[in-house]
């Protein structure tokens, strides 16, 4: 396993929406494990295959592990299922604007489905701070970045402070 550079934004590989994952071959069972260690070794939550400069709809997210309750998961083609009308706003920081934290507003309960590393598809529901995860993770994988929610004179005042 190896910890890979973290792509910053402005990088346009951020800006890419990803690729399906076709099979899970080594090479990607390597990615995922390289994506892990690297989250962790960042330390982050959340990581997903563009922050590592791989356009594949991959992520990885481990939302317990600093609490010392590890849960890593991999995801693989992940898409959401169900998404809550409830409204919840949390501050988000990201490894790829490294700094910058923002007010972002979302479904407070997600259900999500993806294939893991096996080959199974899993559906889980999350809540809290793990469903802000996930739909953070997901933006990466079609090209979205925390900037890409907010208003022109907050991204504005944000992009400044990140470029300072």
């Amino acid at each position: 396993m190896s910890v890979l550079d973290i792509v910053q934004w402005p990088d346009p590989r951020l800006m890419e929406i990803c690729a399906p994952v076709d099979a899970i071959t080594p090479q990607i069972e390597t990615l995922a494990a390289d994506m892990l260690e690297t989250m962790y070794a960042a330390p982050g939550r959340g990581l997903a295959a563009p922050q590592v400069g791989a356009t594949v709809r991959m992520f990885v997210m481990d939302t317990g592990w600093k609490e010392g309750k590890p849960d890593p998961l991999v995801c693989i083609n992940p898409m959401l299922q169900e998404v809550s009308e409830e409204r919840v706003t949390n501050a988000e920081g990201c490894l790829s604007i490294p700094g910058v934290s923002a007010d972002i507003s979302r479904p407070a309960q997600v259900q999500m489905v993806w294939t893991g590393l096996n080959g199974g598809r899993y559906v889980q529901s999350f809540i809290g701070f793990s469903a802000a995860c996930v739909q953070h993770e997901l933006d990466h994988l079609d090209g979205v970045v925390t900037f890409d929610h907010l208003d022109p004179e907050t991204r504005a005042a944000l992009e400044a402070e990140y470029a300072a």
